[in-house]
């Protein structure tokens, strides 16, 4: 499973993440403590957020520890709110078209999960989108596709409701093709001003997903990058998470079909 880190309040070099931390990203590429597997090596990218609607990025096939570019980058730039990835492929060839973040347009996104039996549910998956969504897929990952779907969805006007219907139709989908259905779902995505997560799988093993104070904002990660145990909160399984200027929101999620139609907030950390 991969792992990854975002962050969201005043400009931060994105090293204090990526590269710097006793547990960094880098160093949980090689030795992740809280996945199946200790190495995330098919891969990395970075995303960031500066003075243009769009978000820059940088991806490679190399492992993260390896690219003397990720670190040297790392150093220099400094951003309000980014994206870092490094993935461990469940499903998609080691290609740069299928390292996270993924973007389009304004938005910005990365995941640690799985569908199973993908290949049997990409095509109608593929069906869903328009013409537009369609020719912007780039890569083969399930990932990918979760993203664009999601923008079919309605992510730009209602990022959280969006990711509830995708999911609820991946599930649909594949109760309806295979008879059975298996999602984990840990996510984190951007429009550029606010920084969004959740956190659910069907069978509640979601993979993993912290929240914490970093410097005068908030990171979430797939697992921490230190060892200050009381920094870090473990967002529950089945839940969503909004970073804004007024703190860390988190809310019950469920897809569409088991959604409330109300979802009172779980809690809120003031900014």
């Amino acid at each position: 499973m991969c792992r990854w880190a975002a962050y969201r309040g005043d400009p931060l070099y994105l090293e204090e993440l990526v590269s710097s931390p006793a547990h960094s990203l880098i160093e949980q590429s090689h030795c992740a403590t809280r996945a199946k597997t200790a190495t995330n090596g098919d891969g990395f990218g970075i995303a960031w957020y500066g003075n243009r609607p769009e978000p820059g990025r940088y991806r490679d096939i190399l492992p993260a520890w390896s690219d003397c570019n990720l670190k040297s980058l790392a150093r220099q730039i400094r951003s309000p709110l980014f994206l870092a990835h490094v993935r461990a492929a469940t499903g998609g060839g080691t290609r740069r078209d299928n390292c996270h973040p993924f973007v389009f347009e304004n938005w910005s996104f990365q995941h640690n999960g799985q569908i199973s039996n993908f290949d049997r549910l990409r095509r109608p998956m593929e069906a869903m989108l328009d013409d537009r969504l369609f020719h912007a897929r780039s890569g083969t990952t399930d990932s990918e596709l979760l993203f664009l779907l999601a923008m079919q969805f309605g992510l730009a006007t209602n990022p959280i409701a969006a990711i509830a219907q995708t999911i609820g139709f991946v599930e649909g989908l594949s109760i309806h093709l295979t008879g059975s259905v298996l999602v984990r779902f840990t996510a984190a995505f951007s429009d550029g001003k606010s920084l969004f997560a959740i956190r659910y799988a069907t069978d509640r093993k979601a993979p993993t997903l912290y929240a914490s104070p970093v410097g005068a904002g908030y990171c979430l990660v797939s697992e921490p990058l230190n060892d200050d145990i009381d920094a870090w909160r473990e967002i529950p399984d089945g839940s969503a998470v909004l970073i804004d200027d007024t703190g860390v929101h988190v809310t019950p999620f469920q897809p569409e079909e088991h959604a409330s139609a109300e979802r009172q907030p779980i809690a809120v950390i003031p900014a």
